[in-house]
């Protein structure tokens, strides 16, 4: 039977289609938080010039480009069904923001649930309703070309990407982005007029 194997695997390696379980970090009310990362790739990244082109621009590239989502769970039930421990007695550390973390780097990682293994998938639902957060968070959480580029919008509205850890396969939503807009106005030539006599005399 699979099994989920700690270290098996690191966000540096990660590869499109692979999942990875990052670390656990222990969250107000006695929960802990479960980080996973997955290199999601869709149709309209997988040619993009101008990402392949910048990738060794971190305004663009953001590391890999692994979407993150988070699980909040139950100690001990995680461990029984990621047959991992999780719980206090596990090897701990404290990041530089002094949270309690648990690194775990486990690639692929599964659910065992009835004696059935079922793979955890990051799935991305964009919309264009944002949360409460978001929208007091524009600048930073709305969908944007490169790290400092302009939004990305779908019909004229702001694009907000979220994420969760889902069974099995991940049914993702992405919506289609409008065309970028330019500064040059159209049907105006450089440095000209628009001299529209030909066609309404």
């Amino acid at each position: 039977m699979m099994k989920n194997t700690i270290n098996s695997g690191s966000l540096q390696g990660l590869q499109a289609g692979q999942t990875l379980l990052l670390q656990a970090r222990k969250v107000n009310g006695g929960k802990i938080q479960l980080e996973f990362a997955e290199i999601v790739k869709t149709q309209s990244n997988a040619a993009n010039p101008l990402a392949l082109f910048n990738k060794s621009d971190d305004r663009f590239s953001q590391g890999n480009g692994a979407r993150r989502a988070w699980l909040t769970a139950e100690a001990k039930d995680a461990s029984i069904y990621l047959n991992i421990n999780l719980m206090d007695d596990a090897d701990w550390d404290v990041d530089q923001m002094g949270r309690e973390i648990l690194p775990l780097n486990i690639i692929n990682p599964i659910a065992v649930i009835n004696g059935e293994a079922f793979p955890l998938k990051v799935q991305v639902e964009e919309t264009v309703t944002p949360t409460e957060w978001q929208a007091s968070n524009i600048e930073t959480a709305a969908k944007r070309r490169g790290k400092d580029g302009d939004f990305i919008t779908h019909q004229g509205m702001y694009i907000f990407a979220n994420t969760r850890v889902v069974f099995n396969k991940a049914t993702h939503i992405f919506l289609e982005a409008d065309a970028a807009k330019t500064n040059v106005s159209a049907g105006i030539p450089a440095g000209g007029s628009f001299d529209s006599s030909p066609f309404f005399s």
